[in-house]
Order: structure tokens, then C-alpha cells, then sequence
């Protein structure tokens, strides 16, 4: 089971460095997917994604309080309205299909928006490393 677990997570970190490079594509949930595979699996590979300088502090914050921060609260909900409108545009999805895959990407970012501030940005201060 700990090799399925290890498998797992090494896909989540391939997909999240995917979607550091297409702009459509998220990272961050795919290493918070693999954080949480990798902490079944290998406690080393979980250390090396929580002690990651860009993504770290963003993995530690979800871990800890569930909490998205205002640039990524920003960046998830100008990608889904980014993403939504490529789609409608390049797809003519019939109105129903439209309204739907609305409806499940309004949730989302309701979801998103829903989320506390970390701490750290609350108080001011920088993210801890």
C-alpha cells in the first residue's frame, strides 16, 4: 500500500509541475494531493515539499489552518474565469453545458474565497520558512 501511496504522489508533483507551466492547469492543490500521499509513504518527500521555498509556505498554511492566501485566492478565481471563458469561446458549449460548467466553477471559487487568510498574512508579517 506504501508504494501505491508513493506512486501517487510522485504523479501529483509531476502534475503540479505541469501546472507551473500552463497557466490553465493548477499546482498547488496537486502538491497539497501529494503532500498528503507523500505523508503515507515517505516522510523524506513530504519534508522536501513542506520545506519547499516557493510552495512551502503555502502547503504549511493549508496544512495547518486550511487557509489560502490573498494572491492565491486571486490567482485560482482569474484562472477559472480565464479557463471558463477559453472554454465557451473555443468549445460553442450548448447553453445548458455552459450554465453548468459555470455553476460548478462559481462553486469552486466560492469554495476558494471561502477560505481564511494564514495567520502570517493576517498579522502582517511574512510567511514563515
Amino acid at each position: 500500500m506504501r508504494l501505491l501511496w508513493l506512486a501517487a504522489g510522485l504523479l501529483c508533483v509531476a502534475l503540479g509541475i505541469i501546472g507551473a507551466f500552463l497557466p490553465l492547469m493548477p499546482t498547488t492543490i496537486f502538491l497539497i494531493l501529494a503532500t498528503g500521499c507523500f505523508a503515507r509513504s515517505s516522510p523524506a518527500l513530504e519534508a522536501r515539499l513542506l520545506d519547499h521555498p516557493r510552495y512551502g509556505p503555502t502547503l504549511r498554511a493549508w496544512r495547518a489552518e486550511g487557509a489560502i492566501g490573498r494572491r492565491g485566492k486571486i490567482a485560482a478565481c482569474i484562472g477559472m474565469t480565464l479557463g471558463f471563458t477559453i472554454f465557451f469561446l473555443a468549445a460553442h458549449p450548448s447553453l445548458l453545458l455552459a450554465l453548468g460548467v459555470a455553476l460548478i466553477m462559481g462553486a469552486s471559487a466560492a469554495y476558494v474565497l471561502s477560505r481564511p487568510l494564514p495567520a502570517s498574512e493576517l498579522a502582517g508579517r511574512p510567511p514563515r520558512a
